[in-house]
């Protein structure tokens, strides 16, 4: 049987193959057109999410994830579909499939049954499901146990998560509904308002990834194509990481502040055992520059990253398949 863990994001989809690793890590877009009320899917992943702003007129760009909820659940099926027979797995050979979700931590049984339904659509042959925090603390290659507490920050695109668990289940945790996508659309309000320049999502995605810090006196710079706000006119600005600074430092803030209220909320004996083993933080934000210091300084607690944070969840997924003892522990 081919067994997968699959993470689907709000911005990207992860795929883990036991015995190949990470096969896909693709955006979770899709392009629909419609005529008269009838939708037809038009393209799926990276070729969708290619036509955001670009896209002619009667075609829209749909993420079928919305906060970590799924928004779409039959657009959602097609676009796993998709991404199933693109590592090479035929639509006849999903019966053959061993499937486990990774959902949020704040997950809710509705949220179970919409990928019931996703799985019985497909024809999947076994579905299992865990939370976040689990697998992404595997993921980080920590050897999770009863008596070993684990504290995750997982700041996703869409969700952060926030828990601290262990093999027994997890002992505090929630998931709040802000990430790194309410970056970008600060990103987009504050070019406007300081350069009177109009930029797309894409772009304030890439003023993001390229620009965003937490050290002090780091100021890159790059050049972003937009139109001006009076006449629409195309127009190129200079951005340097100065000036986008407070808007990640923003956002930072206030996941420390749930990360704050957790721990504040935790027994002693489980606080001391946090404060031995360290914060471990995943998610796409946490490639920021200087953002594990900057989270251990506010927090007093030594912050532990990885070299692929992003894809953290899905490697700690395709632990718990190639594992019976561990996954008879944390499955849901």
């Amino acid at each position: 049987m081919i067994k997968l863990a699959i993470d689907v994001g709000s911005r990207i989809t992860k795929i883990y193959k036991s015995g190949c690793g990470v096969v896909l890590a693709e955006a979770t877009c899709v392009a629909v057109e419609s005529y008269d009320e009838q939708i037809t899917c038009k393209a799926f992943g990276e070729r969708a999410r290619a036509l955001s702003g670009r896209a002619a007129q009667n075609t829209y760009i749909v993420n079928p994830i919305k906060e970590g909820d799924i928004a779409h659940p039959e657009l959602l099926a097609s676009l796993i579909s998709y991404f199933l027979q693109k590592i090479e797995i035929k639509k006849k050979a999903f019966k053959k499939i061993e499937v486990l979700f990774i959902l949020p931590c704040g997950y809710t049984d509705k949220l179970k049954d919409k990928y019931d339904f996703i799985a019985s659509a497909l024809g999947i042959g076994r579905v299992y499901y865990t939370a976040y925090p689990f697998a992404a603390i595997l993921g980080h290659g920590v050897a999770l146990s009863e008596s070993r507490p684990a504290f995750c920050l997982d700041i996703g695109y869409a969700v952060t998560n926030v828990a601290v668990v262990s093999l027994d289940g997890i002992i505090s945790g929630f998931t709040v509904n802000l990430g790194s996508g309410n970056i970008d659309i600060h990103l987009m309000d504050l070019i406007a308002e300081n350069f009177n320049t109009r930029i797309g999502a894409l772009t304030a995605e890439k003023i993001k990834d390229n620009l965003a810090s937490l050290l002090e006196n780091d100021d890159k710079l790059m050049i972003v194509d937009g139109r001006r706000t009076q006449d629409g006119s195309p127009t190129s600005i200079t951005v340097r990481t100065s000036q986008v600074s407070e808007v990640i430092k923003l956002y930072v803030d206030k996941i420390i502040e749930y990360a704050a209220v957790l721990l504040n909320d935790l027994p002693a004996e489980v606080v001391a055992a946090v404060m031995h083993g360290g914060i471990y933080l995943s998610g796409g934000l946490a490639n920021c520059d200087g953002i594990r210091e900057y989270v251990a300084n506010r927090l007093g607690i030594r912050v532990i990253g990885c070299e692929e944070p992003a894809l953290c969840g899905v490697v700690g997924g395709g632990f718990i398949l190639a594992s019976n003892d561990i996954k008879n522990k944390v499955v849901l």
